[in-house]
């Protein structure tokens, strides 16, 4: 990947990871660049197709581009970053708990496995540190 789009990608997310809002600032392992929709499913390495992902989320979400919604049992796409709003799919408690609001938010937090306790213990700390803001994803 050129330098350049990696950078773009990586200043649009603000460097923080697209889909749990972890700063990369404080994260101990190195942050990935993510093709949403994987190339394996016919995504393509462009700007729109490409997300700032912390390990934890890159490793869960995989080529996933969908997944099954825990509380219907049905298959739901997972949230798209570049056409869903996250204020209107997640919320973020300070306590570092993301709470979904739609399917397509439940499905992605069980697929991405977004509230690991030692994820939710992590977001937490970095809240209350003042390092992450308690208004995302």
């Amino acid at each position: 990947m050129e330098s350049a789009l990696q950078r773009l990608v990586e200043s649009r997310a603000n460097f923080c990871c697209e889909y749990c809002r972890m700063p990369r600032s404080v994260s101990t392992t190195p942050f990935q660049i993510d093709h949403i929709i994987a190339k394996k499913h016919g995504g393509v390495t462009a700007s729109d197709n490409l997300a700032l992902s912390c390990f934890h989320c890159n490793v869960h979400k995989g080529p996933n581009i969908a997944g099954v919604d825990p509380d219907t049992g049905a298959t739901r796409p997972l949230f798209r970053l570049r056409r869903d709003r996250s204020s209107d799919h997640f919320e973020l408690r300070a306590v570092g708990y993301i709470l979904a609001q739609t399917d397509i938010a439940r499905t992605t937090l069980i697929v991405l496995n977004m509230n690991d306790p030692d994820a939710v213990s992590l977001r937490s700390c970095f809240i209350l540190e003042g390092k992450m803001r308690s208004d995302a994803p």
